[in-house]
This record gives structure tokens, sequence and C-alpha cells, in this order.
């Protein structure tokens, strides 16, 4: 925004608070007045906000407090500023829970090294992200990765959609992370989040050479949790091939049962993969294996229009049931 126009809502601001408008009145997707202009980086409405009484650490609203909404956007001489009038650094609430896991979140590295220095618990939990660590790897932000771990991120700390800091950056696909969070002794085989495991999050998103590094780090290839129930199913509802390849040879369950598709052969069906529906089939998958959201991969390939496959799993015993 333009100074000019910046100084026309501040001068629209001490009119409103001159005619007896509450500084400190909430509501709203912002919760208050402060939070509102930190967000928006407006300092100097920012300051008379607070010369008028604004309380620096009310909550409420999408990102709970001021502090957490100046974070978040980078409006580092704004954080400054709530900071030296007695901002709480480890306030709780809102979309990201604390200060530091919305500024991990954006990559605003000088302001997550400020945020530490100010004395932010670096391990505090909570958020859509469950910690700054995993926000920081969410956004694939390597250097806050490592100032985060060098001051003391619990690089196992659970929470969070991810489960853990090792899952989100599997997901990502961001493999030097993985190797750093690897050998900072990050738990190859920790359980937890949407996707169970780090193996089963690269598996689904295709990164074949993240899901081999994992494997040689001695993660389970049948591990069981998650949305997709293990990485065999996640990586055969994606289509990749090469990785469903690589984790059969490393002794992957072609049957494991389990997720949102019931096994590997019905993903792989309901996807439309039929490469990847003949390998399992190779492997000995059950083509009248049942469970899952189609209840079967002849019934997943049937109605996801996959002809080809349909006949093919008919070629290999699947067996129609009647309607009920």
């Amino acid at each position: 925004m333009s100074t000019r126009r910046a100084a026309g809502h501040q001068e629209i601001v001490n009119l409103l608070l001159n005619k007896g408008a509450d500084v400190n009145a909430q509501g709203g997707r912002y919760g208050n007045a402060l939070q509102a202009a930190s967000l928006g980086g407006y300092q100097e409405i920012v300051n008379l906000l607070l010369n008028k009484g604004a309380d620096i650490n009310a909550q409420g609203g999408r990102y709970g407090n001021a502090l957490q909404a100046a974070s978040q956007q980078g409006h580092q001489e704004i954080v400054n500023l709530l900071l030296n009038k007695g901002a709480d650094i480890n306030a709780q609430g809102g979309r990201y829970s604390n200060a530091l896991q919305a500024a991990s979140l954006g990559g605003y590295q000088e302001i997550v090294n400020l945020l530490l220095n100010k004395g932010a618990d670096v391990n505090a939990q909570g958020g859509r992200y469950g910690n700054a660590l995993q926000a920081a790897l969410q956004g694939g932000h390597q250097e806050i990765v490592n100032l985060l771990l060098n001051k003391g991120a619990d690089v196992n700390a659970q929470g969070g959609t991810y489960g853990n800091a090792l899952q989100a950056a599997s997901l990502g696909g961001y493999q030097e992370i993985v190797n750093l969070l690897l050998n900072k002794g990050a738990d190859v085989n920790a359980q937890g989040g949407t996707y169970g495991n780090a193996l089963q999050a690269a598996s689904l998103g295709g990164y074949q050479e993240i899901v081999n590094l994992l494997l040689n780090k001695e993660a389970d290839v049948n591990a069981q949790g998650g949305t997709y129930g293990n990485a065999l199913q996640a990586a055969s509802l994606g289509g990749y091939q090469e990785i469903v390849n690589l984790l059969l040879n490393k002794g992957a369950d072609v049957n494991a049962q389990g997720g949102r598709y019931g096994n590997a052969l019905q993903a792989a069906s309901d996807g439309g993969y039929q490469e990847i529906v003949n390998l399992l089939l190779n492997k000995g998958a059950d083509v009248n294996a049942q469970g899952g959201r189609y209840s079967n991969a002849l019934q997943a390939a049937s109605q996801r229009g996959h002809h080809g496959i349909v006949n093919m799993l008919q070629r290999r015993g699947a067996i129609t049931l009647p309607s009920p």
C-alpha cells in the first residue's frame, strides 16, 4: 500500500478513536484493530493504537495476537516494536499457535532469529504445523531449519498435520533437509500425522531418491498407518511405478491391508495405472482382496471407467460380485 494511502488510514483511525471508538473492541477475522494493523504492516497505526491503550497481548482472530500476525507477514520492525512494548513472545493461539511458528512458515529468518534471541520457546507445540521446525519444513526453508536445530529444536517432536519434521520434509521432497534431519537423529520410523510415516509421505509424493534414502536408513517398508495405510499403497495411488518396484524389491507386502483404498492393487486400479496393476498382480497381489473405498480392485477400476484394467483383472480371476 502506498504511503499516502496508509497515512489516510491513520487519519481515519485517529478520527474514530477521538470519537470514542473502543481501541480494544473484539470481533472479525483479525480479532482487533491492533492485530489487523500488525498484519498489514502499518507501523504508525500500530504505534498509535498502542499509545491509545491497545492491549498488546489481546487474543482472538485468525492469528491469535498482533505479534503472530506481524511475524507471519514478515514485518520485522513491527515485531520489534511489539516486543519492546511488552508483547508475550510465547503467547499461544491462532492459526499458527505462536509467533515463532508463523515466522518459520513464512521463511523470515531475521524474525525467527530475533524471536529466538528474545526468548521464544523453540519447541512450543500447537497450531496447524505442530511446532516451528515442522512449519519451516513445510516451506522448505533450510536455513531456518538449521537455525532452529542449532537452537535446540527437538528433531523428533510430534504434532501438527504431518506428525513430525521428517514426514513434512519427505512430503515436500526436500532431500537435503531429509538427510540433515536423519543426521541430527530423526527417527526414520516415527509414526503419526496425515501420512503415517516419512516413507509413505515420500512415496505419495513420488520422491524416489528420498524413498531410497529412507530405506537405506532402515525405514520399515511395511509400516502401517496414515491415510494410505502403507508406502506401497501410496506409491501405487500416485502412479510411481519405479517406487512401487523399489518397495516390492525391498520386501513390501503386496497384499498389506489398510488405508483409504484397502490395498495397493485397489489404489492402482482407482488411478488407472495399468502397468502398476500388472506389476502388483505378477508379484502375487490378491485380485479379489476385499476392503477399502471401493471394496475391491475390480469395482474401483469399473467405477473409474478404466476398461483396460477391468479386462486385465477379469483375466486374472477377478470375480464380479452380485449387487446387494
